[in-house]
């Protein structure tokens, strides 16, 4: 299995083959290390956690975890099947994936705050006349007079964004080792220089 964690820098464009302009998103995966391996017989599950990012100062339990690695701002925890393949303190580098690989990527969406169902929902809110003075952007009815309370679910004004978001199938344009970068197609997760992990599929 093959994973890594990174940084979205920006989205751009690069040409293919055939001379078609493909939409691309810029993240930054500098090396990685692997910092602890779990398995079934002593943790319950199989996984393998890695770090990466700088950190001036850690707090004493952390650093203690981290004792014989470098001083990690992020760590990851990904589930596999195989654990034995791995080992701590092995380096995880962008060049473990190759053009055309299909990969699942993981990120943080923008917040948006508190915002209504026409920006959240999509409602398409009521008419501009007919009586409607300020009722434009409001959701309308929330229930009927016989249940006589509001069923959980139900679509209502409330914050938006600032949650974990994965899009899978994006495919892998480029692999630029030398400057521990990857261009994947199309859009991902998240704002400028927030964490994405990439998973390959």
């Amino acid at each position: 299995m093959k994973f890594i964690i990174g940084t979205k820098i920006e989205m751009g464009q690069v040409w293919n083959e055939a001379g078609e302009r493909v939409p691309v998103t810029w993240i930054k995966a500098d090396p990685c290390k692997v910092t602890q391996v779990k398995t079934d017989e002593k943790d319950g599950y199989s996984a393998v956690q890695i770090g990466c990012g700088e950190k001036k100062r850690l707090i004493k339990p952390l650093a203690g975890h981290l004792k014989d690695l470098p001083k990690f701002r992020y760590l990851k925890e990904f589930r596999v099947s195989d654990p034995e393949n791995f080992e701590r303190g092995k380096e995880i580098k962008v060049t473990i994936f190759e053009p055309g690989d299909k990969v699942a990527v993981a990120g943080t969406s923008k917040g948006r705050g508190f915002a209504g169902v026409v920006k959240r929902h999509g409602f398409h809110g009521s008419p501009a006349s007919h009586g409607h003075k300020d009722q434009l952007r409001m959701p309308g009815s929330i229930g009927a007079t016989d249940p006589a309370h509001v069923f959980k679910g139900t679509k209502m004004g409330g914050q938006m964004g600032a949650e974990r978001v994965m899009v899978k199938n994006l495919e892998i344009v480029q692999v630029d080792e030398k400057e521990n970068r990857l261009a994947i197609k199309g859009a991902v997760p998240g704002a400028r220089n927030s964490l994405v992990e990439i998973i390959a599929q």
